[in-house]
């Protein structure tokens, strides 16, 4: 057979080639786009950040600070028991336990409120002179009480009795009148000690404690009770004059460390006059009433006859209102509560009569 002339086949050849090019091309493309199929991987994480450590808190050592202010009414009073004023502070000199203070500030009395608590005896032994000490107690509140001062009033009876809770002048004067004598037996220190607790409760910090009493200071009562148990317990029905004077020295003693407690000072004036030396019971509770006044910078008064009793009242006025107010802080570090002695003196005026509480309890903190 004759073939056909090869320049016949020269299209379906080209044609032939470039589809066979086609395939090849194919065939290699297809795994590079099944390579971008692939899904991709998560970036990568961001680099750590580290936190700056934070500065320490400094730690502080505590220091506890324990400051106990201390204020010691002062009465300087001449020869003549007259007040005597204008002294500054570097005429002072105070001792606590032994031990010098430094005095920090010499206060004005006059800015320093009172409370003042009024103990009339209403017992059968002050009976003849009752109306005219009622007077001249209530004539006293009117003159010495400011507005911002206070005063109670308890009645010395064969029990203590709260006549008048801390009110001003014009009320507790007004509630002096209303007593009445009752002719019963005198409940002296049981009264006082009801008194200055009621002082300490309810008379705040700050303010000065004053009580005054009108009393010849002879508990009868405490010997009654005593002898009335001894005859229920088939004992004697009387305790012998010995006994008695026991009994009313420890009951001095007892009452002196809580008034001193409740930072008390004890004014009394004796009614009784001269007569108080015909008893040695009545004369022993008169020095009883001296020793707490003189515990507490206060002072105990016997009037001669009734017209020195106003006297009496208006010189405790002018002394309350002449009072220097000592004030210092403690270098006493012991926590201790137990008593602490003061002393005061001015050395540069030894002629001068100094009068000051002989100490004091520490308040809790």
């Amino acid at each position: 057979m004759q073939l056909r002339n090869p320049r016949h086949f020269s299209p379906a050849l080209l044609i032939t080639a470039l589809a066979f090019l086609f395939c090849a091309a194919g065939f290699l493309i297809a795994p590079i786009t099944s390579a971008q199929k692939v899904k991709q991987l998560p970036p990568p994480p961001p680099p750590l950040r580290y936190k700056p450590k934070p500065t320490p808190t400094p730690e502080y050592e505590v220091v506890k600070i324990s400051s106990n202010l201390v204020m010691v009414p002062v009465s300087i009073t001449d020869a003549q028991g007259q007040p005597v004023l204008g002294l500054k502070p570097t005429d002072f000199r105070i001792e606590e336990d032994g031990r010098t203070q430094r005095l920090t500030q010499l206060g004005d009395p006059e800015q320093v409120p009172l409370d003042i608590a009024v103990l009339i005896d209403v017992s059968g032994s002050v009976v003849a002179r009752f109306d005219f000490e009622q007077q001249a107690a209530a004539a006293f509140l009117k003159q010495v009480l400011k507005p911002e001062d206070r005063a109670t009033v308890f009645a010395i009876d064969e029990t203590p009795r709260l006549i008048q809770r801390l009110a001003t002048a014009q009320v507790a004067s007004q509630s002096i009148m209303t007593l009445k004598p009752s002719n019963g037996y005198t409940a002296f220190y049981d009264s006082l000690l009801a008194a200055s607790k009621y002082l300490d409760q309810s008379s705040s910090n700050g303010r000065r404690r004053i009580a005054v009493v009108i009393s010849d200071g002879d508990d009868t009562a405490r010997i009654l009770n005593v002898s009335s148990a001894q005859t229920r317990n088939g004992g004697i029905q009387l305790i012998g004059m010995d006994a008695q004077l026991q009994l009313i020295q420890q009951a001095q003693l007892d009452t002196q460390r809580e008034v001193q407690r409740a930072e008390v000072t004890f004014y009394s004036i004796n009614p009784s006059g001269q007569t108080m030396h015909l008893n040695v019971r009545t004369a022993r509770s008169e020095q009883g009433m001296e020793r707490i006044a003189a515990a507490t910078g206060g002072a105990a008064f016997v009037p001669k006859n009734e017209s020195e009793l106003a006297g009496i009242f208006n010189r405790i006025a002018s002394e309350i209102r002449s009072q220097y107010l000592l004030q210092y802080y403690s270098n006493n570090e012991s926590g201790s509560r137990a008593y602490r002695r003061i002393a005061v003196s001015a050395p540069a005026h030894p002629e001068l009569r100094v009068r000051a509480r002989e100490g004091y309890y520490p308040k809790a903190k």
